[in-house]
């Protein structure tokens, strides 16, 4: 069932598109991973959706209602976000900053109920932070703070699930970690998810989709073996490259042409 759909969205910084046109689907349930050089567009697409950024034309729905007509608050008890850089203030506790993910259900004069420190402490379980629930945020590892953030957000209780490059400086038993806990999240929570990714090995392991994205427009989009082709990638990212199938699991291997 398609959850967030995206229908000829244009987005432009003064007067220079960075968007053309973009169409794209995402299921609940499904883990679509946005994919392409650097500079095409794909954060600009994720902060489109989660309304930082206006739009120039186009129209983006959640499970058919205009995102453009829910006000700021709707949209943020649907819609989570997690940022490429994120900046957490060091003198709050990891449950401090998870009970934040609670903000947009809080009444206007109203503190947390019950109901909210039981969504935020399930929302710990299950990105396995609850042990560090008093420890403040400069005591973090890397990925312990990816993992606290991916908690803020699900304590929002959202429906679709935005991430721009939630693997970035991370080591590689964290990115792992990190894309994981994404899986089972859009699993276990029937969440839409589209993230950016730079790795394009480990967008074709744990994305159901991806969609390329070249110079502002979508070159492609379907599973990994449709689109991770060498036509596709070559001519996306400018260098010749080898696709061969992995040796364990047959997702699509991506290597760089050393030849070239």
């Amino acid at each position: 069932m398609t959850l967030l759909s995206i229908s000829n969205l244009s987005v432009g910084y003064y007067n220079r598109a960075v968007l053309r046109r973009v169409s794209l689907e995402v299921g609940a349930g499904e883990v679509v991973a946005l994919v392409g050089p650097n500079g095409v567009g794909k954060s600009t697409l994720i902060r489109a959706v989660s309304g930082a950024i206006p739009i120039t034309s186009g129209t983006m729905t959640l499970d058919g209602k205009e995102l453009a007509k829910l006000k700021s608050a709707e949209r943020a008890r649907q819609i989570a976000v997690v940022p490429q850089a994120v900046n957490l203030p060091d003198a709050f506790t990891v449950a401090e900053i998870v009970m934040m993910g609670r903000t947009p259900h809080l009444p206007l004069w109203g503190g947390e109920s019950k109901h909210d420190c039981d969504v935020a402490w399930e929302a710990m379980r299950r990105t396995e932070v609850e042990t560090l629930a008093g420890r403040h945020v400069d005591e973090l590892s890397g990925g312990e703070r990816q993992r606290v953030v991916m908690a803020r957000a699900l304590a929002q209780e959202p429906r679709v699930l935005l991430l721009d490059e939630p693997t970035a400086h991370l080591d590689l038993k964290h990115q792992v970690s990190v894309l994981e806990l994404v899986q089972m999240l859009a699993r276990e929570h029937n969440l839409a998810v589209l993230a950016t990714l730079h790795d394009l090995n480990q967008a074709a392991h744990y994305a159901d989709r991806v969609a390329l994205l070249t110079n502002g427009e979508l070159r492609a989009v379907g599973h990994p073996v449709e689109v991770f082709t060498p036509a596709h990638l070559s001519s996306a990212y400018g260098l010749p490259v080898n696709v061969i199938p992995h040796p364990t699991y047959g997702t699509p291997l991506v290597l760089p042409d050393g030849k070239s």
